[in-house]
């Protein structure tokens, strides 16, 4: 009998609610096995001008579910208007759950800003969803992460302050992960004004425990 090795692909994602915004962060290296497979993976994407949402695991059925989603957001805009946060998990909760038998192979942190202010959900490949926390990392790197953000996260945070946080979770991960790396980060934020990207986020410097500079 042939003993089939099984080689795990690493990734480190983090959301964090601030005072008045959701902000994503991820790192950018991309693993098949052993072997590097790109530097500069793109693992968040926007779903609407008010959703984003970030990707651990395989990322054929990580894309299949973002085109899924855009689609469903999309024609539930046509019909009612933009998607609250609650339906947007809700509808990806039963997307999962009804590939159960053939799961979507990944964990999902779902952001967004609607009428109820910002929200942010875990969500696990069968459908599963976590809404307690202020704070969630998926990927291997996670537990790093959450070292991080446990002593980090306070209450009523400024959106700099949690963009200082989800960049120095995510470098303490790639220091410690040998799945997550890659050139730089994606970093997304989502409030009132809608969903944006700051992806010229190439290197920081931490001049502080309290004070992340970021330099382009």
């Amino acid at each position: 009998m042939t003993q089939i090795e099984t080689l795990k692909t690493g990734t480190t994602t983090v959301g964090i609610i601030s005072k008045d915004a959701v902000v994503l962060a991820t790192e950018r290296k991309a693993t098949i096995g052993y072997t590097i497979d790109s530097k500069q993976a793109r693992k968040v994407y926007k779903l609407d001008d008010h959703i984003g949402m970030t990707i651990a695991g395989s990322v054929g059925d990580a894309a299949a579910v973002v085109r899924l989603l855009k689609a469903q957001f999309k024609l539930f805009k046509l019909e009612r208007g933009p998607i609250s946060m609650k339906a947007a998990s809700a509808l990806l909760q039963n997307i999962l759950q009804g590939n159960k038998y053939f799961p979507f192979m990944n964990m999902f942190i779902l952001g967004g800003y609607d009428a109820e202010g910002p929200a942010l959900f875990s969500i696990d490949p069968v459908g599963g969803a976590s809404t307690s926390d202020k704070f969630y990392s998926t990927g291997s790197g996670s537990p790093f992460a959450y070292g991080v953000l446990e002593s980090g996260f306070k209450e009523g945070m400024s959106t700099e302050e949690v963009i200082g946080l989800a960049l120095k979770s995510v470098r303490t991960a790639i220091e410690r992960d040998i799945g997550s790396g890659g050139k730089g980060f994606w970093v997304a934020v989502i409030d009132a004004n809608g969903y944006r990207e700051l992806i010229s986020y190439t290197f920081f410097k931490l001049q502080s425990e309290e004070n992340l500079k970021i330099i382009k």
